[in-house]
């Protein structure tokens, strides 16, 4: 049962953990290279603001950015801020999501997200969650997988099963962790077992790791499409 009131609390929670936590940087070290290829901090940083008004479009019934092409530009033109600069923008626009989420309206209706992707708009609290959270990781500022809410870890390990269920070329795929089972994948190919620990499942699920550390009893790990 998705509660989008309960996934905006968290999500004011998850922000604040990553602002305190950003705060301890300074210029030089927002300009540093994060954990994701290619992108500095100040990149994930301006990302999470503009995905913040992203998601505002959206639950207003706005298209959720302009184009692809201007998607990446504002995240580039807002990369090289300072520190103080991308606090700021993410507490800002982190605000508006909430004021947003807080105005009376149908959670049961359907809402367009990128490249014609539909969903409810009571999963949209829970989808700027999953930014917030990674991206936190992402910063490589000692908040690791490890250190994401178990209630999280288990939520976005069964939304990203559900999200490669059906892809063809990743077989059927039965993912166990202690805390829970998922089945993802497709028809084709011979079924296999991903076991583990749940955050280095959903580092391999998220593509924040390589999976080594996972078990598949000697079969080949399935290779994921990119998210």
């Amino acid at each position: 049962m998705i509660d989008p009131l309960r996934d905006l609390a968290s999500v004011r929670e998850a922000t604040d953990r990553l602002l305190s936590a950003a705060a301890g940087l300074d210029d030089v070290g927002t300009a540093e290279p994060s954990q994701l290829p290619g992108w500095s901090r100040g990149h994930v940083l301006a990302h999470l603001s503009r995905n913040a008004d992203a998601l505002v479009n959206v639950l207003d019934g706005r298209p959720m950015y302009v184009s692809a092409e201007a998607r990446e530009a504002d995240i580039e033109r807002d990369a090289p801020r300072t520190l103080a600069a991308q606090l700021a923008d993410v507490r800002d626009t982190a605000a508006r999501f909430q004021a947003v989420g807080a105005v009376p309206a149908d959670w049961s209706r359907t809402v367009e997200l990128r490249n014609g992707v539909t969903d409810v708009a009571a999963r949209v609290p829970f989808r700027r969650l999953i930014e917030v959270e990674l991206h936190h990781v992402d910063l490589g500022i000692g908040y690791a997988l490890e250190d994401l809410p178990e209630e999280f870890t288990g939520r976005e390990i069964a939304f990203l099963a559900q999200r490669f269920s059906g892809r063809a070329g990743v077989p059927p795929t039965r993912i166990v962790a202690d805390t829970g089972e998922w089945q993802t994948g497709g028809e084709d190919g011979a079924p296999v077992t991903v076991s583990g620990a749940a955050p280095a499942l959903l580092g391999w699920l998220a593509g924040r790791r390589d999976g080594a550390d996972l078990d598949t009893a000697g079969a080949l790990l399935p290779a994921l499409p990119p998210l």
